[in-house]
C-alpha cells in the first residue's frame, strides 16, 4: 500500500495504543493516512488557539446525525467524539479536555438548527465540530436549500462566539451512489469559505483510502454501505486530532506565503 502524508507505521502504533489491541493484529489494518493537502485547515480556529495556548480547559461539542452518535461503531466509546477525545488528551495531557457528543440519528441541518441553542450553544463550547450534509444526500433534498440552512447555522455560531469546522459526509457507497453527493460536498466547502469557516475533508479523506490506497469499503465501512466501523471512526479521529493540533500549534498561511507544516500525534 503507498504511504501517503504523515500517517504511516506511527498511525499503527497509535491506533493499536488507542482501542487496546494487539500491535500484529494492528500490521493487518490499513495504514491510517491521508495526504497533506487533505488534512489543512485552510480557515483558523483562534479561540481554541488561545485555549490552548494558554494551557486551559478546552470544551468541543460535536453536532450532526448518526455518524456522530456512532452508528456502525461496537460502543459509544469507539464514536468519532470519543476517539477524538482521548487523541486530544494524549496531545495535551495537562488541559482538561472534553468531546461532547451531540449527534441524533436521521437529523440533518434543519432538525439541527432547531437545537442549536439547547443543545450545542447552552454548553458555551469553545470549538464546535458540525458534521452535516449525508442526510440531506441520501434523502435526496436540494443542495441550495441545504446551504441556505448551512449559512445560517454558521452565522448563528459565529455570532456566539464559538470556532466551527464543518465536517463534510462521509464517502460510503450508501452516498456516493447518489446524484447529488458531489454537489453537496462542493456547496460546503463554498459555504464555508464565504463564512471563513475550516471544513475537515473527510468525503475525500476517505475517497483516498478507497480510491488510492485500495482499501476495500468493508474494512472502514459497516454492512449498511453507509456508517462507519470503529477502524473507520477512529481514523477520522486521529486525523482530526492531528488538523486541530496543526491549526492551533502554527500559523494559517497568508497569500503569497508557505504553507502550514502538519503537528503529529
Amino acid at each position: 500500500m503507498a504511504k501517503a502524508g504523515f500517517f504511516s507505521t506511527m498511525a499503527i502504533a497509535v491506533l493499536a495504543s488507542l482501542l487496546g489491541v494487539d500491535p500484529a493484529r494492528a500490521e493487518a489494518e490499513p495504514a491510517c493516512s491521508a495526504p497533506d493537502g487533505l488534512m489543512r485547515l485552510e480557515s483558523a480556529i483562534a479561540h481554541t488557539a488561545a485555549r490552548v495556548a494558554e494551557g486551559r480547559s478546552l470544551k468541543i461539542v460535536a453536532l450532526g446525525s448518526s455518524s456522530t452518535v456512532g452508528v456502525g461503531a461496537t460502543s459509544p466509546a469507539n464514536s468519532y467524539p470519543s476517539r477524538l477525545e482521548a487523541a486530544l488528551r494524549e496531545q495535551y495531557p495537562d488541559m482538561q479536555i472534553e468531546v461532547i457528543n451531540r449527534g441524533v440519528g436521521g437529523e440533518d441541518a434543519r432538525e439541527e438548527l432547531a437545537r442549536l441553542d439547547k443543545s450545542v450553544l447552552a454548553e458555551r463550547p469553545d470549538l464546535v465540530l458540525w458534521q452535516v450534509g449525508t442526510n440531506a444526500i441520501v434523502d435526496e433534498e436540494g443542495v441550495s436549500e441545504e446551504g441556505h440552512l448551512v449559512r445560517k447555522g454558521l452565522a448563528r455560531l459565529k455570532a456566539a462566539g464559538v470556532d466551527v469546522i464543518l465536517i463534510d459526509p462521509q464517502y460510503s457507497p450508501s452516498v456516493i451512489r447518489r446524484p447529488n453527493a458531489g454537489a453537496m460536498v462542493r456547496m460546503l466547502k463554498t459555504v464555508a469559505q464565504a463564512a471563513n469557516v475550516a471544513v475537515f475533508r473527510r468525503f475525500a479523506i476517505m475517497s483516498h483510502w478507497r480510491t488510492v490506497e485500495h482499501v476495500p469499503f468493508e474494512r472502514f465501512t459497516v454492512k449498511d454501505g453507509l456508517h462507519m466501523n470503529d477502524w473507520g471512526y477512529q481514523c477520522i479521529a486521529t486525523l482530526l486530532a492531528n488538523s486541530i493540533v496543526a491549526a492551533v500549534s502554527q500559523p494559517m498561511p497568508v497569500a503569497g506565503g508557505s504553507l502550514v507544516r502538519q503537528a503529529r500525534l
